[in-house]
C-alpha cells in the first residue's frame, strides 16, 4: 500500500469508481508534469450530497461536506490518471464553484472542505492556490464543483 493510500484508509476513504464525462471532454488531460482535472460534483452514487443554493436550502456546514465530496471525486481521477497517488508531487491550485444566492459571501469557506481534503491526503504537499466562485447554478442542481491541477511526477 503507498503512503497516500494510507492516508486515505486511515481517513475512511474509499475512492469511488470515476465518472465518465457526460459531454464533449475528458476528466483529465495531462501536460508534461502537469495534470488538470475537470470539475466534479459532490455526487454520491450518481447523485448530489448537496443540491440547491448555499444561502437558501444548503448550510455552510453541507457545503463543506459537499466540497470534500467533490475533493474525493478529484482524487479518483487522479488515480484513474496515474494508477498510483503517490505520483503525486503536489496540488498546484483548486478552483471552486458554488451555487448560492447573490448575496452569500461564504463561499471560501464552503471551499475549505476541499482544500482541508488535499493536505489531509498530501501533507504539505496539499496545500495550493485557489479561487472560490459563486455561480447562479451548476449541473444536476448541485451545490459544489470543484476543479484541480496537480503536479505529478
Amino acid at each position: 500500500m503507498g503512503v497516500v493510500a494510507g492516508r486515505l484508509e486511515k481517513l475512511g476513504i474509499t475512492l469511488p469508481r470515476p465518472v465518465a464525462p457526460i459531454a464533449n471532454y475528458v476528466g483529465f488531460v495531462r501536460s508534461g508534469n502537469l495534470l488538470f482535472l475537470s470539475g466534479q460534483l459532490c455526487l454520491v452514487d450518481g447523485a448530489p450530497i448537496a443540491k440547491g443554493k448555499l444561502g437558501s436550502r444548503v448550510t455552510i456546514e453541507e457545503g463543506q461536506a459537499a466540497a470534500r465530496v467533490s475533493g474525493i471525486n478529484l482524487l479518483a481521477q487522479v488515480r484513474l490518471a496515474l494508477g498510483d497517488l503517490d505520483k503525486v508531487v503536489r496540488v498546484v491550485r483548486l478552483g471552486g464553484f458554488i451555487s448560492a444566492t447573490p448575496d452569500f459571501v461564504g463561499a471560501s469557506t464552503v471551499m475549505n472542505g476541499a482544500s482541508d481534503l488535499m493536505v489531509a491526503v498530501f501533507g504539505d504537499s496539499g496545500r495550493h492556490a485557489r479561487s472560490a466562485v459563486t455561480v447562479p447554478v451548476l449541473p444536476a442542481d448541485a451545490a459544489v464543483e470543484v476543479e484541480a491541477t496537480f503536479e505529478v511526477a
